[in-house]
């Protein structure tokens, strides 16, 4: 089967790739041609991640898959939630973005959280969403060399204690948002 991924993000890509039968051919929207930046307006990750699937779909006309993940913090009332990308501003990195959070969580005690992926699966015949989500607590400090994005200060509630940069991509996706949306999706599919 082929499709095409809403994502720039080779972290996600490694990531759903990991979870798809091998015989599956995936590209990315750059990949299939399609180079302007695909729409990300929506309120919530639903909403984005239906923006990004259903243009792409009907820019190759086939299929496409769209993720829009965030982590979002009890006691800073669910944010970063859908900004989670661009938190510490629009040209800013994961380390910034990370940065922020330890600020702003600085003097908090309730640091429960939790990291959400919407998935989103584009076909002629409509779109349907698998969610994902995983609990956790963020650090005062990084922890971890690996994944991406927030993975370094986050502790899973059903880890061993470490944090997602600290596991392996296996490990991690034994327990993450990501891969728990993926196996509903392929479910749905039968795969």
């Amino acid at each position: 089967m082929e499709w095409v991924l809403a994502t720039q993000n080779q972290n996600k890509v490694k990531e759903i790739k990991a979870a798809l039968p091998p015989d599956w051919t995936v590209r990315t929207a750059v990949e299939a041609g399609i180079l302007e930046e695909l729409p990300e307006t929506g309120a919530t990750l639903e909403e984005n991640a239906i923006q990004k699937a259903t243009y792409l779909q009907t820019c190759v006309g086939g299929m496409a898959l769209s993720d829009d993940s965030g982590l979002e913090i009890l006691a800073l009332n669910g944010a970063p939630g859908v900004y989670s990308a661009r938190y510490a501003g629009p040209q800013k990195d994961d380390h910034d973005n990370r940065l922020k959070v330890l600020e702003e969580l600085a003097e908090v005690q309730d640091r429960r959280a939790r990291f959400k992926t919407v998935l989103a699966w584009a076909t002629p015949d409509g779109v349907r969403t698998f969610e994902g989500e995983v609990w956790g607590q963020i650090l005062h400090e990084e922890r971890g060399q690996g994944g991406f994005g927030y993975d370094a200060l986050f502790v899973p509630d059903e880890g061993d204690g470490r944090t997602f940069a600290e596991m392996s991509l296996d490990e991690k996706k034994a327990l993450s948002h990501r891969s728990r949306a993926l196996a509903k999706w392929r479910l749905a599919l039968g795969i």
